[in-house]
């Protein structure tokens, strides 16, 4: 019988795991500060519940990946796994949405960011993302408008 070989740790993988931790205190103490604990069916319980789920799952991950060795000790594979150019590329993406859509509003920086995501990442006719663009957002537009009825960014312009 074949032994498994065994499981090492990925580069950047116990980083993840703290700020995952991290988060879920912190979704823990925004739930808490809804309702408290004063009672079984406030606000608040549904939300701490989930977060502290979160929280107990979170220190069980970190703490498997504090005991698995190291997979490499090369710096370099964090860039080749975890940051790669196309991660770089989206990361800035998805900034220059944020950024944008206060100016811009929800329609257009939203369009933009699906093309220039879809582009970049398909690489296919601009015609046809451009298409693949507004059947998105049209979609979109009318679940959170018509249907939710949330109010979307308009922007500046």
């Amino acid at each position: 019988m074949m032994s498994e070989p065994a499981k090492s740790r990925r580069p950047g993988e116990l980083l993840f795991a703290l700020l995952l931790v991290v988060f879920s205190v912190s979704a823990f103490w925004q739930s808490y500060l809804i309702s408290g604990f004063s009672g079984k069916a406030t606000p608040g319980v549904f939300p701490m519940l989930a977060a502290g789920i979160m929280v107990v799952s979170g220190l069980m991950i970190l703490l498997s990946a504090a005991r698995m060795p190291k997979k490499h000790d090369d710096k370099s594979c964090f860039f080749v796994e975890v940051l790669s150019f196309n991660h770089v590329v989206l990361i800035v993406l998805v900034f220059g949405y944020v950024i944008l859509m206060p100016v811009l509003g929800f329609v257009i920086s939203s369009g933009l960011f699906l093309f220039c995501s879809f582009q970049f990442l398909w690489r296919k006719n601009p015609l046809v993302i451009l298409a693949l663009t507004a059947v998105t957002l049209a979609v979109i537009y009318i679940i959170f408008r018509e249907v939710f009825q949330i109010f979307l960014p308009q922007g500046r312009f």
